[in-house]
């Protein structure tokens, strides 16, 4: 059973009297009345990370991924909790060590604080955070208006090419393994546009999952399609070489997940206004798409009009 199919089977009925936990279909809890913003997220080896080799990267990982739903709700983190389970082989002093100077770190980079959690003796790694921040109004899922511009921040495959470099399933240069294995463990996050999207954009999502797992999310109850420009999707110079090199295809980079960059939609109208905040704050936009009628059917389509095909849409958690 899907992740999704089972949230909706077993347990959106017990939040439907809650308006604050917007039918299990969003990123976040909201409660106006509190401007109360919170999110929470698991992640476990062997599914989330590959092992704990490098417990400090992880850590920042797990936080970073975590932020990341408020951010592209629109609201600023403030407060995280985090919990593991784990022993004494995982927390080891010298990993508790690198573990707190990374939080201590992200603290600093992201102005959050920590203010509690728990742990647990298991012989399994894993952890869950819990992040909070307020706000008057967030950016929703399913509010994309019929013609609206689908854009994304930053660049799309880096991370799921350094999984794959971990892997070992690709061989390449020593720089590009570090850039590549970089973009997994540290993804680029953009705290400083959340006012500006929270003003422009009709609805927003973080890429988690994959570019066309996460778009087909973001309008999942609403009777509208997409049309995406495949060559208009955005990917970093180093890719675009690696691609090269090893005489790759772009797509099998594209729907992997682990992004974690903003994918949003706006008015046409509106395009050109954050494009220039975004300029002006040296953060990468592509318009990568339209928002359209039910009645055309969801595609991705190339320079010359034709439809290419994904068979993988980005990754998910079956039962």
């Amino acid at each position: 059973m899907h992740e999704f199919e089972l949230i909706s089977k077993y347990f959106s009925k017990l939040s439907n009297n809650n308006k604050g936990s917007l039918k299990l279909n969003d990123d976040v809890f909201f409660d106006k009345s509190k401007k109360l913003v919170i999110s929470v997220d698991t992640y476990v080896q062997g599914i989330h990370f590959i092992d704990f080799k490098n417990p400090d990267l992880v850590v920042k990982k797990i936080i970073r991924s975590s932020i990341s739903d408020l951010i592209c709700k629109g609201v600023k983190p403030l407060y995280y909790f985090i919990s593991g389970s784990g022993n004494k082989k995982y927390f080891s002093g010298s990993n508790l060590k690198k573990i707190t100077k990374s939080l201590s770190q992200e603290q600093k980079k992201y102005k959050i604080f920590l203010c509690g959690g728990d742990t647990v003796l298991s012989n399994k790694l894993s952890f869950t955070i819990t992040s909070i921040g307020f706000s008057k109004k967030i950016i929703f899922r399913n509010k994309a208006k019929l013609h609206d511009d689908i854009c994304v921040t930053g660049n799309l495959g880096d991370s799921f090419t350094g999984l794959r470099i971990l892997e070992k399933k690709i061989n390449t240069s020593k720089n590009l393994k570090k850039y590549f294995i970089n973009k997994y463990y540290l993804p680029n996050l953009h705290p400083n546009l959340t006012n500006k999207l929270l003003s422009l954009a009709n609805t927003s999502i973080d890429i988690s999952d994959g570019l066309i797992a996460d778009l087909e999310k973001l309008i999942n109850k609403q009777k509208l399609s997409y049309k995406l420009f495949f060559d208009k999707i955005p990917i970093s110079k180093n890719l675009k070489k690696l691609i090269k090199l090893k005489k790759l295809n772009k797509k099998d980079f594209l729907s992997k997940g682990d992004d974690y960059q903003i994918l949003f939609t706006t008015n046409p109208s509106k395009f050109r206004i954050i494009n220039q905040f975004c300029k002006s704050l040296h953060i990468k936009i592509s318009k990568i798409g339209k928002i359209c009628s039910i009645n055309e059917k969801s595609q991705i389509i190339d320079q010359k009009g034709k439809k290419i095909a994904f068979k993988d849409k980005g990754y998910s958690h079956d039962f």
